[in-house]
């Protein structure tokens, strides 16, 4: 046998491909309803507007757009972003800013100055296959804390192993999680941070979906509570459009410098011109108006499925009603696999993601994900019945008896 050209580094062997991912490419056949992907609606891109900036910004600083630019990112989006986390309760000054391609990328660099092999990182059960992928190169050993309706439980955080190598940090989405879709309220944030603080244990706060409440914003982010061992990560892809791959990490003085090395090293910069172009977009207060047309379109659709969902569904499914974000996470009734149930799904004409890949360790084969956000709800009435139908089949086929 010829040997290999190629020997590939150990982490690379870690790499997995997203599943969510590659049924995406599933949901591309004709006829396909699809609530796997958690994919913003396009109809709430605001075109028009960014239209309108891209002309701005190629007529009075296009050399400056199209060059080169500093690895921090620009310098008014990121006192826009200074300004704008103080409304979470979080002081921070634009030199902690730093403007990331995507806050997918953010998790990366946090995964690349923070993970050593053998050390432990803390994630919620279940937590974001994301964030999962992004760390897992590096060598973590994964600790899953225990979490409930309420997100994360305190007394988790308490238990985590400090001793050395100790655990290097807890990643936590405390507002509209995905895949669950639960929020963290005042109470459990204080618990969780003061937990989180007396054990040594930094906190990672990703909220890409904090501006998608429905009927009350969140409490302040978990970052207020202790900012020195918090690092906070936001994103414009839900509030914006994804397309251009803007999101910010805001870090403790401390930890700034080695993310701007890691970020240099990635892609020196987030590209400039996308970032001129979204801050002349909000720099005068355009999310605060453009915003809650999203959360009302949501918010329609969201009710439209919890509506099917009891409508259609059988006994002994099991979810809860989430008051912003994206998603629906549904825990199926005993004996069901959702992954081998997705194929019979996508015959059917509809696609959900199986929610074992959102587990570190232990996953529950019972539970799947429905994103409520880019179908109509006339067209999610109509694919949660065919859901409906479908699980009411294999309950039939478990129920008959073998010859």
């Amino acid at each position: 046998m010829t040997p290999p050209i190629w020997h590939q580094a150990r982490r690379a062997a870690r790499m997995n491909p997203s599943i969510i991912r590659e049924i995406l490419k599933v949901t591309e056949k004709p006829g396909i309803l699809s609530m796997a992907g958690g994919l913003p609606s396009a109809d709430t891109f605001p075109v028009e507007a960014i239209k309108a900036a891209c002309d701005t910004v190629l007529t009075h600083a296009p050399r400056e757009a199209l060059q080169y630019a500093a690895s921090e990112g620009f310098g008014p989006l990121r006192e826009w972003v200074a300004e704008r986390v103080k409304g979470l309760g979080l002081n921070a000054k634009p030199e902690q800013v730093l403007i990331t391609s995507g806050s997918q990328q953010g998790l990366d660099l946090i995964g690349k100055i923070l993970c050593d092999s053998g050390a432990p990182v803390a994630v919620e059960t279940p937590t974001y296959l994301g964030a999962l992928q992004a760390f897992t190169p590096y060598e973590p050993i994964f600790a899953s804390l225990a979490s409930d309706e309420g997100g994360v439980r305190a007394e988790a955080i308490a238990a985590l192993p400090h001793d050395a190598p100790g655990t290097r940090f807890a990643y936590l989405l405390p507002n509209f999680q995905n895949p669950s879709g639960r929020i963290m309220d005042m109470k459990r944030r204080e618990q969780v941070m003061a937990a989180a603080q007396a054990a040594r244990v930094p906190v990672v706060e990703d909220n890409p979906y904090g501006d998608l409440w429905f009927d009350a914003p969140p409490p302040p982010s978990l970052s207020s509570l202790w900012p020195e061992g918090s690092v906070y990560l936001g994103s414009f892809s839900k509030v914006l459009t994804p397309g251009f791959r803007l999101g910010y990490i805001v870090a403790p003085t401390e930890l700034y410098p080695k993310l701007l090395q890691a970020k240099q090293a990635a892609d020196l910069h987030t590209p400039g011109f996308n970032q001129r172009v979204v801050h002349e977009v909000i720099k005068n207060g355009f999310l605060d108006q453009h915003v809650p047309t999203i959360r009302a379109r949501y918010k329609a659709n969201r009710d439209a499925m919890a509506e099917a969902l009891k409508k259609h569904l059988p006994a002994g499914c099991e979810w809860q009603m989430p008051v912003g974000g994206m998603f629906f996470w549904i825990r199926l009734p005993e004996g069901f696999d959702a992954m081998a149930l997705l194929p019979k799904a996508v015959d059917a004409g509809i696609a959900f993601v199986p929610g074992a890949a959102f587990f570190a360790q232990n996953p529950d084969p019972r539970c799947l994900r429905l994103s409520f956000v880019t179908l109509t709800p006339e067209l999610i009435r109509e694919g949660v019945a065919v859901l409906g139908r479908v699980l009411h089949e294999q309950l039939e086929n478990v129920a008959e008896p073998t010859p």
